[in-house]
């Protein structure tokens, strides 16, 4: 045989589509079932915050009131410890001077507005400091 042309060929790997099209086609796959992995993590997840949410709106107004209610008993019983105890101090006649007529009868009450003044500021004073110094309180909601 003669040769017609001389110089040596040049060899060109053959190419495999089918190989390349399989593997492709696996990472194709592989990535579709971690996209649905997501998939389902994001919704899993959007469900648990959707339903904390519903769970939460519906608990906030009770709990707004049981802490109101908590608030007002405490108030109301540190404000009549405190007026109790600084009205130990004083009697009827610090408040208030009773005048008499000649047969004993009352004519007039005279109040004693300094006193009085004094009292209630001094009883608005140690409810504050009192409540000041009031303490955290827990409150618990029973979800049944």
């Amino acid at each position: 045989m003669n040769k017609i042309y001389s110089r040596p060929r040049i060899k060109i790997p053959k190419i495999n589509f089918n190989k390349i099209s399989m593997n492709s086609l696996k990472l194709r796959r592989e990535n579709k079932k971690t996209n649905v992995k997501r998939f389902k993590i994001i919704i899993i997840l959007l469900i648990a915050v959707v339903t904390a949410k519903i769970i939460l709106d519906a608990v906030n107004p009770i709990f707004d009131t049981l802490c109101e209610s908590k608030a007002k008993s405490i108030a109301t019983i540190v404000s009549n410890e405190e007026a109790t105890n600084v009205m130990k101090k004083y009697t009827y006649d610090d408040l208030f001077t009773v005048e008499k007529d000649s047969s004993n009868n009352i004519t007039m009450i005279k109040s004693n507005i300094i006193n009085i003044n004094e009292i209630s500021s001094v009883i608005a004073e140690k409810i504050q400091k009192r409540l000041n110094d009031v303490e955290k309180e827990d409150i618990e909601i029973a979800l049944r």
